[in-house]
């Protein structure tokens, strides 16, 4: 069989779904990956996953695994963008003739599924990882765009073969605006995993005694994101000044790279926070695993998530998380088992979370226990790999999908 996996970048596509592509690849098919051009190192990696896993001895070796180029504008609005980015795709579909697509992020799910029904591509599943800017409908304009978000996921979504969501308010939302029709199949999987083995678990960083002054405690925060708005970069900007000044030993440190258009945080404004709310950017890294050691709590105040990487990430490592009480967070976060739930929006909520850590630094070995239990038992991507690929019915190398086994 041949398999496309459409993605909107070669990084998230290479971290999010490695451990699904390679159990494709282990099970005897062909895959392609299609992501945009312009990060060729991250490509490199991609065309290397051509091992069977481990957990599958004898499957028949597929051809190498393909990487093939598109054009795409993540955040623009440009209709003249987006149509060649669809006419790429139905050039592409035409010319490879797969026999399954699955798409997973914003655009890469409302034109493939499009492409991919014009072109007779005969199964199709896509995966909502969020709802992204769209959803938020927080100003005029944002009503705009969720109304034409929703008229395009709609059409995109018609005759798809299943919908992957990863909480189930989203698939709530997804009824209520009318995108997804009583009939639609609607598959739930958890998130898209955490290698396990990859991200194993990290001594703490040393933890300070029972009896130090709690200002004088350095404990290490650490929020891992894109420099966008709904990662909570603001609330957490002004939690951090607010602990500040209360303990000045805390760190405050925020990873993950800049990001152009609507939604997005300058860098300029991030260095800013710098010097006034004691904010340490650490810019990007290729590997989050050395930053997340070096931390004793994860933070993520996200106004949504499809179900937060990082968090999950950090729990792998034995870390305790502090995210915001919404859809996506709570899946992955109990309060007082293996983190701290907050208000959304709210500094305050946030900071008052973060600052049990420092006032009870015992819970952060206690709580990050139980998140890397919690991750090993639920959250591994190759539990998560292994329920898509048989939700899709593509788990065995014979694995036929025609009418027959519906």
């Amino acid at each position: 069989m041949k398999i496309i996996v459409l993605g909107n970048q070669a990084k998230s596509v290479a971290n999010f779904w490695s451990v699904l592509m390679r159990r494709m690849r282990g099970a005897g098919h062909e895959v392609i990956c299609m992501v945009p051009a312009g990060d060729v190192a991250t490509e490199g990696r991609l065309a290397a996953l051509g091992a069977a896993p481990a957990d599958a001895p004898g499957f028949p070796q597929a051809p190498a695994l393909r990487i093939i180029n598109y054009p795409l504008d993540r955040k623009g609005l440009n209709p003249l963008w987006d149509a060649a980015t669809f006419a790429s795709l139905c050039k592409t579909f035409l010319l490879e003739k797969p026999d399954l697509l699955f798409a997973s992020t914003i655009k890469p799910v409302i034109y493939g599924c499009m492409a991919a029904k014009l072109t007779g591509v005969k199964h199709v599943y896509a995966t909502i990882t969020g709802l992204g800017y769209a959803f938020e409908a927080d100003s005029r304009f944002k009503r705009c765009v969720n109304r034409l978000g929703v008229a395009l996921y709609r059409q995109a979504l018609r005759h798809v073969e299943g919908v992957f969501f990863q909480n189930r308010d989203d698939v709530a939302i997804f009824r209520e605006s009318g995108i997804l029709g009583p009939q639609a199949r609607v598959l739930m999987a958890r998130g898209t995993g955490v290698d396990t083995r990859r991200f194993a678990e990290a001594p703490l960083p040393p933890l300070p005694a029972g009896d130090t002054p709690p200002e004088q405690r350095r404990i290490v925060f650490l929020l891992v994101g894109r420099l966008l708005e709904a990662k909570g970069l603001r609330e957490y900007a002004a939690a951090a000044r607010l602990l500040k000044r209360k303990y000045p030993a805390a760190e405050f440190r925020l990873l993950g790279p800049a990001e152009q258009g609507l939604g997005s945080v300058s860098e300029r404004l991030v260095r800013q926070w710098e010097g006034r709310n004691g904010i340490v950017y650490l810019g990007q890294a290729a590997d989050v695993r050395p930053q997340v050691a070096e931390a004793h709590v994860l933070v993520l105040p996200s106004w949504r998530e499809g179900t937060p990487t990082a968090i999950m990430e950090g729990m792998s490592m034995g870390r305790p998380a502090v995210v915001t009480d919404v859809p996506g967070c709570r899946e992955v976060v109990t309060e007082g088992v293996n983190g701290k739930l907050c208000a959304l929006r709210d500094a305050e909520s946030l900071a008052a979370a973060m600052e049990h850590f420092i006032l009870q630094p015992q819970d952060i070995a206690v709580m990050g226990q139980a998140g890397r239990r919690l991750a090993c038992e639920e959250f591994d991507a190759t539990v998560v790999a292994r329920r898509i690929l048989s939700d899709m019915r593509v788990a065995q190398p014979s694995a036929q999908l025609d009418e027959s086994e519906r």
